[in-house]
């Protein structure tokens, strides 16, 4: 927990009761289904709950704004997103059944009210958002193309309504189709631990498909 508040030092108490109940929790579901790395479940404060909160270091969403996270696998980037931004409303999609399970337990567990879950692939997704979250799911291309229906065409916020993604690496090649409008904001310049050296949230403002509607 004193990793988060080194770079959240104005989370409420509430707040910080939710997110320092993460680990016991996330540690208990994962001895019973692995949603986690079990290597990597000693790092779960720097490898999941911070690099999902990058996206916070990007855009300060409005209250009311509605969230779709693709691919959310045990609650991420949604659950610590959502206690970052209690008035905002996320929807937590994932096509394999126990990590929604797992997700839906650890929100139950801490009285997060502000989420809601799906077992469902994000092409059986009808519903409307300002933004759709996802980190490291699929390719930036695929993503776009098969979350268009779901991007509102209106805007409340700071960005224009659109795709936040968490991505690693070297992205030249992925976003050479977008180069013109993905905008790439590197985390290293956000988190000074060596983790962060190669993360990047993209965003990439999205045209809603109306025909996709009709």
């Amino acid at each position: 927990m004193e990793l988060i508040l080194k770079y959240f030092p104005h989370l409420t108490p509430r707040q910080q009761e939710q997110l320092a109940a993460l680990g016991g929790l996330y540690r208990e579901w994962n001895e019973k289904i692995n949603v986690i790395s079990r290597k990597d479940i000693a790092n779960l404060y720097e490898r999941h709950i911070l690099h999902s909160l990058g996206i916070a270091r990007v855009i300060n969403f409005r209250p009311s704004t509605r969230i779709l996270d693709v691919g959310t696998g045990g609650g991420f980037p949604g659950i610590p997103l959502a206690i970052a931004f209690p008035e905002v409303r996320f929807h937590l999609l994932d096509s394999i059944g126990k990590k929604i399970r797992v997700a839906t337990a650890v929100a139950e567990a801490i009285g997060l009210e502000n989420v809601t879950f799906a077992h469902k692939r994000v092409e059986e997704e009808r519903g409307e958002y300002d933004f759709v979250v996802s980190r490291a799911v699929m390719p930036l291309a695929d993503l776009a193309r098969l979350v268009r229906k779901n991007i509102a065409p209106a805007g409340r916020n700071s960005l224009p309504n659109g795709i936040l993604c968490l991505k690693g690496g070297e992205l030249g090649a992925e976003l050479q189709p977008f180069r013109h409008l993905a905008e790439v904001f590197p985390l290293g310049g956000e988190f000074e631990e060596e983790f962060f050296a190669t993360k990047k949230v993209v965003y990439l403002p999205v045209i809603p498909n109306k025909r996709a509607h009709k």
